[in-house]
């Protein structure tokens, strides 16, 4: 009881320490690109940059929870995950809002994504095949970004050729799911069916993990140690990929159900045959979660997070069914006292609107 009630009590320091350090350094980011955005920018390109950093904002505060790993410049960490997101968030507008259904333009446009993790990537013209194109040099500049930070990190060789592998699966997901809707799910089979080698999910968990950034958060901020060995990234990258990556996204598309039947939308719970499925899919991608992050360097921040995306999900005001209900008190149940604790401190901190 008494290590429950510390680790708890770590728990609840690193979030204070993210709600008062890190998300102030966050917003003032964003603010940065906005800026960029309402000056520079104009018509569709600028319609869109603004409503993701506006709509998505949350996103790049998640991310940014990774600055507190140990040994991570905070300052320079929040610049990379916000570059990086809203090149994410942005693409994901541009692919989804546009009116636009070119496989071709979407699979250019995320170029930016690879090239940003890529310090030694020339710039490319990511609108080759976009209808839209003035945007004043803004993806331009958030992949500059960095790739300028990316190229200061003392053992980023260690691990760029991982990121370089999740941002291509990451890529390949924005650029099928974003097609036109009578084509889209066969395209994703077709890409699942030779990409997935993992035999413990299906196609569509695996597809679920590609759609997370965690794990190029996780392992840049490994990068700023200076002598990360090979071990320890092989950890990492087995333990967020597919993992803890898979549960990130699957969480995001249980409390999403609704809006997503609503707008036509994909979402990878959809594929569960049953409810019960659904539930035990969850139990059994959490604890695997769990235990891959156990084994992990620095294990207890890697554990929290875990236990944080159960909290930070399942506090959301979208559940609203008793089936909805149900899975939560399941879940919970299942991740235990520290991962409820952190339940109920979102809890707080949404309706104090700190989240």
């Amino acid at each position: 009881m008494l290590n429950i009630y510390k680790n708890s009590m770590y728990s609840a320091h690193m979030i204070k320490t993210f709600i008062t350090e890190i998300l102030p350094l966050v917003n003032t980011e964003l603010d940065v690109w906005k800026t960029y955005a309402e000056t520079k920018m104009l018509g569709e390109l600028q319609k869109q940059a603004l409503a993701s950093i506006t709509d998505k904002k949350f996103h790049c505060q998640g991310g940014s929870f990774y600055s507190l790993y140990p040994g991570v410049n905070r300052v320079e960490f929040v610049k990379f995950v916000v570059a990086l997101q809203t090149i994410s968030d942005y693409l994901d507008n541009l692919c989804d809002r546009a009116n636009v259904t070119d496989e071709k333009a979407f699979a250019q446009l995320h170029l930016a994504m690879t090239d940003a993790l890529n310090p030694r990537a020339k710039l490319k013209d990511y609108y080759a095949f976009y209808p839209f194109k003035e945007d004043g040099g803004y993806l331009n500049s958030l992949v500059k970004t960095s790739q300028d930070i990316l190229a200061k990190l003392p053992s980023y060789d260690k691990v760029q050729i991982h990121l370089l592998e999740l941002a291509s699966l990451y890529s390949h997901l924005q650029t099928y799911k974003h097609i036109a809707l009578e084509d889209r799910e066969q395209a994703m089979q077709d890409w699942l069916n030779d990409a997935n080698t993992n035999t413990w999910l299906t196609n569509w968990e695996f597809a679920a993990a590609t759609g997370s950034t965690l794990g190029m958060f996780m392992l840049t901020a490994a990068a700023y140690q200076e002598n990360l060995n090979a071990e320890d990234v092989t950890t990492l990258k087995e333990a967020y990929f597919p993992w803890i990556s898979c549960l990130h996204i699957q969480l995001d598309y249980f409390i999403d159900q609704a809006e997503d039947r609503q707008n036509n939308d994909l979402n990878f719970i959809f594929y569960y045959s049953n409810e019960q499925e659904m539930q035990e899919r969850l139990q059994f991608i959490y604890q695997q979660a769990f235990n891959h992050a156990e084994n992990t360097p620095n294990s207890y921040f890697a554990t929290t997070i875990v236990r944080g995306l159960v909290a930070l999900y399942l506090s959301d005001s979208k559940i609203k069914t008793p089936t909805e209900k149900a899975v939560r008190k399941t879940l919970l149940n299942t991740a235990g006292v520290r991962a409820t604790i952190i339940y109920y401190l979102c809890n707080l901190l949404r309706k104090t609107k700190k989240i």
